[in-house]
């Protein structure tokens, strides 16, 4: 998926998108409300040795603390250190868990130690804080102290005499004091992360429909898949189950739509332009009848006369459509029992029907047979255009075996429902046995946004001007006078 198919897709599934983001803003601002607050304490501690006044001396002095300070910071979360501020303190706590909440680091080419103190207590983590920088400093100071092993030495610190100095001392440089702010949570960081994690997984989840939804959406995409020119693209319209067939005095899209499907099938074959022509789908509940009902409706606007044959035998609904009488018709003509002319029907009066007639067992045989055949060769004698409604392709076998018998298939896909592999299948079969394709209408298609005809609600009609009660007072009065 390129950038453009990808943005496309956004603005389609925006309110996947929305949705997606409003859950992880959501959960961002809960999760700051149910959250503890929690502060930082900080103390400073500085390394130094003791070394006389010789520059050399220092100097030593400086390196041995450097080297030894990376050590010293991992001493600070140790039990010798927590487990007297625990006791000293009375924490409620064990050693173990505020070794937790304690960090300590030595920043390189230095000699400072920072320790800090999380609690969720400003007060607390602050007295905790320096509690274990002063036994943090004892315990260090203890560590370095060396040992005396001569007698004589032992001997003269219980008399009294000062026993060996360590040579690390520690210095605070900075006490901890009690935090004004909290640390955690950050309503600020939160939110942002809740938006960029909600614009993520909205995205991906775009991402994650569009690769796993193989339905058709464009025009274009399914020229793609099949090859064939689209000749039309019949709009969604919510009121098409009360309202099916279209009026030749509205300007609707979807009545201009059948319009325009009108002329390019018009146009789609000038030098051998077909008589005959099968509508069909892949599935069923695509809008073949519709379509055919439609078609029939619009060629017979334009003054074209026109023969609907309703060859669906297994779900015949033209009959139902038009008010019809169903049980006499093309399986009636197949079978024998009558001539077309007795059974053709008029709806509107200018556009002549041959419903199915009864439901036959066999509707593949009779679909296939030369009676059909004859049957067809009768009608287009008899009318400009003749339209057929057949079965969907992939259900049962009944239009494979009645394409070859026509001049011209259209095949309908609905938008959005028809997986591509259908299409393609549906498409290849009309193919292996002849059938010849003339293109597809893509129905159920997403109305154009923004797209009127024109400004004045058909071509080349001015508006009917408003007049004013003044107005319409006087064009009466005028009218009266010319009777």
């Amino acid at each position: 998926m390129d950038l453009h198919g990808f943005l496309k897709a956004l603005a389609r599934r925006w309110l996947t998108v929305v949705v997606c983001l409003a859950l992880a803003i959501g959960a961002a601002v809960v999760v700051t409300a149910c959250s503890t607050a929690v502060y930082e304490a900080r103390t400073q501690l500085f390394v130094a040795t003791r070394s006389g006044e010789d520059t050399t001396q220092l100097s030593q002095g400086q390196t041995f603390s450097q080297a030894r300070v990376q050590s010293y910071a991992a001493i600070v979360p140790t039990r010798q250190v927590t487990g007297p501020v625990v006791r000293e303190l009375k924490l409620r706590t064990t050693p173990e868990e505020l070794a937790s909440r304690i960090t300590a680091e030595a920043p390189l080419n230095t000699v400072l130690i920072n320790i800090t103190v999380r609690d969720t207590d400003p007060k607390r983590a602050a007295s905790v804080a320096n509690a274990v920088a002063a036994c943090f400093s004892a315990v260090v100071e203890r560590l370095e102290t060396p040992r005396p092993t001569d007698p004589k030495q032992l001997a003269a610190i219980e008399r009294g005499a000062p026993g060996p100095v360590s040579p690390v001392s520690m210095g605070v440089t900075q006490q901890a004091v009690a935090p004004s702010e909290p640390v955690s949570p950050r309503p600020l960081l939160n939110l942002a992360v809740g938006v960029f994690a909600g614009l993520l997984l909205g995205a991906g989840l775009v991402v994650l429909r569009e690769t796993l939804d193989t339905t058709l959406k464009t025009v274009e995409a399914l020229g793609e898949i099949t090859g064939l020119p689209g000749l039309g693209a019949i709009p969604y319209d919510k009121n098409a189950p009360a309202q099916p067939l279209i009026t030749t005095a509205a300007h609707s899209q979807r009545t201009e739509a059948f319009r325009k499907l009108r002329t390019n099938l018009q146009f789609a074959q000038v030098d051998d332009r077909p008589r005959i022509i099968v509508v069909t789908s892949s599935l069923p509940g695509e809008g073949k009848t519709n379509t055919s009902v439609n078609l029939a409706l619009a060629l017979v606007e334009a003054g074209v006369s026109t023969c609907l044959v309703d060859a669906d035998l297994r779900r015949p609904c033209v009959a139902k459509t038009f008010g019809l009488v169903q049980d006499a018709g093309l399986t009636t003509v197949l079978i024998g029992q009558a001539r077309v002319q007795e059974v053709m029907q008029q709806a509107g009066g200018q556009l002549s029907v041959l419903a199915s007639g009864a439901v036959p067992p066999n509707p593949t045989e009779l679909l296939a047979s030369e009676r059909m055949s004859e049957v067809l060769s009768e009608l287009a004698s008899t009318y400009e255009v003749v339209i057929v409604d057949t079965a969907p392709l992939l259900p049962v076998a009944d239009t494979i075996g009645l394409a070859p018998l026509a001049q011209g298939t259209l095949l309908v896909v609905r938008a959005a429902k028809t997986s591509r592999d259908q299409v393609r299948t549906a498409a290849q079969a009309l193919e292996r046995v002849g059938g010849r394709v003339l293109g597809t209408v893509f129905n159920m298609a997403a109305p154009p946004k923004g797209d009127r005809y024109d400004a004045y609600g058909s071509y080349g009609e001015l508006p009917s001007p408003r007049l004013s009660a003044h107005q319409k007072e006087v064009a009466v009065t005028d009218l009266a006078g010319e009777k």
